[in-house]
């Protein structure tokens, strides 16, 4: 099977120097991501596009493959291209038919070739030759050349053919680590995962923090969201995961600070504490998930006496959207379900907050805080890297994970994401088990209501989720959950 991925455009415009750059990185990327398949794969190609050419590709394969390299940040399209060696004009019109038949009936087409080199017949033969052989051979079709529901597509370079089967649509962006670092700010919540994402999108290497407020199921709830975005769209690089204990802080603002201005001073020693933690990253830019005057603290005015309290640039990716838009995007790149089954915690929220904070004031307040406080909070910060969060987690059980394989007496409970799941399924992989389907944003709710009598074994695809999840459970009582695993 060969998969043509085609880089985003604004990769091809860079100049020379820049482009060839950001083309390496993303085949060192595409090349870590792709060891995880079994089989030899070859990445050839490189001005405007790759070759991906991999030996026996199961469907199963294949989709995993496609769910990589459209999540990939810098590819534009992903197509599934069959080659053949070019033998005449019949020759191609045969492939065309062959290929693209069976996806035409009670559809309009147009047929498209892509020429090089020197051939006995001009692209517009193949395109009307292909065209008519499609006409007689599929009854219930028409043509349509300005928009056709089924574009056949056909590439000829010299002595080889090229069959378009597919077109699959890619993020887009640039290659992920072509740009620096930045910390992204992340509660949960549709702004900030939806932040993060554009910033992994357009090629930033984004770690993740996290202000813990209180209660480990919140905890929980983030890393779950940060996992699923690296997962998704980050996996080529490893980036932290840094827990804030700021609970004291918290405590210390809402006894000393006036209530009108205490959403202000709270952002700012959040802002304050998370530049000492990029310091220590040697990162140089914040990201936060703030959209202007979407809530009070949010206001130009505020914004800019909270970015007072950093040298460090503050990104705001969503500065210009708004929530109906936010949402749209965390719809689109899977994280709308689980988002809204975080547990929101806050107790930094005035009744009549401040719009328009004046600087002095704000600071004469803030100086009311324990500054011994926010410096606690930056030194017993926990640095994990992302596929590590359950460490934590794990310390805090007594007793310790149990696994399970094929075989075993237990009832499977699938925890992965719905779309991961239809594009995979584990039934297939399974003969005799039970297999329950709960995404890993419903099992804090709905794993008290399954029978105590029976074994559970929570899978997900790498193992992380599961574990998390399974840790989890235990820490609240449930002693029949496991992990399941193929093997080792």
């Amino acid at each position: 099977m060969i998969f043509v991925v085609r880089f985003f455009p604004e990769i091809i415009i860079k100049s020379r120097e820049v482009r060839q750059r950001y083309i390496a990185v993303l085949r060192r990327s595409l090349r870590t991501q792709l060891k995880q398949f079994s089989g030899p794969t070859a990445i050839t190609g490189g001005w405007d596009s790759f070759n991906i050419c991999v030996d026996e590709c199961s469907e199963e394969m294949k989709t995993r493959i496609l769910n990589l390299l459209t999540n990939a940040p810098g590819i534009d399209q992903v197509l599934e291209v069959q080659k053949y060696p070019l033998v005449d004009l019949e020759g191609v019109v045969a492939l065309c038919v062959a290929h693209n038949a069976p996806l035409l009936r009670g559809k309009s087409f147009a047929v498209r070739c892509k020429r090089v080199g020197d051939h006995p017949f001009s692209s517009m033969d193949v395109e009307r030759s292909a065209g008519s052989a499609l006409m007689l051979d599929v009854v219930d079709t028409r043509v349509d050349l300005d928009n056709p529901q089924v574009l056949v597509r056909v590439d000829i370079h010299h002595d080889e053919v090229s069959i378009v089967e597919r077109v699959h649509k890619g993020i887009g962006g640039y290659p992920l680590g072509t740009q620096d670092a930045v910390l992204s700010l992340i509660s949960g919540g549709f702004d900030s995962t939806v932040s993060s994402y554009l910033c992994i999108k357009r090629g930033m290497l984004t770690h993740f923090c996290l202000f813990r407020l209180g209660g480990a199921e919140h905890e929980l709830a983030v890393k779950e969201v940060a996992l699923y975005l690296w997962f998704k769209f980050g996996a080529s690089h490893r980036v932290k995961f840094i827990t804030i204990p700021f609970e004291e802080v918290v405590d210390d603002i809402v006894a000393k600070v006036d209530n009108s201005q205490m959403g202000v001073v709270f952002k700012r020693l959040m802002y304050r504490a998370a530049s000492e933690i990029a310091t220590i990253l040697k990162i140089d830019t914040l990201v936060t998930g703030e959209s202007v005057a979407q809530v009070a603290s949010q206001t130009l005015a505020n914004l800019a006496v909270i970015d007072r309290a950093t040298e460090k640039l503050v990104l705001r990716p969503l500065a210009t959207m708004d929530k109906r838009e936010i949402i749209d995007v965390a719809r689109a790149i899977g994280t709308e379900d689980f988002v809204k089954n975080v547990p929101e915690y806050c107790s930094v929220i005035s009744v009549k907050p401040t719009t328009r904070a004046r600087l002095s004031r704000i600071e004469t307040q803030e100086a009311l805080c324990d500054d011994a406080l926010l410096s606690k909070a930056v030194k017993n910060a926990e640095f994990q890297m992302i596929d590590r969060v359950i460490e934590g987690i794990d310390r805090r059980n007594k007793p310790p994970l149990l696994y399970c394989e094929p075989g075993d007496d237990v009832t499977i409970v699938d925890i992965r994401h719905p779309e991961e799941e239809e594009k995979n399924p584990l039934a297939g992989e399974l003969l005799k088990q039970e297999i329950l389907k709960i995404p890993f944003y419903e099992l804090r709710s709905s794993f008290a209501a399954l029978s105590d009598a029976k074994v559970y074994a929570l899978y997900c695809e790498r193992g992380v989720m599961s574990r998390l999840h399974a840790s989890h459970l235990q820490e609240e009582g449930h002693a029949h959950v496991r992990v399941f695993r193929f093997g080792n």
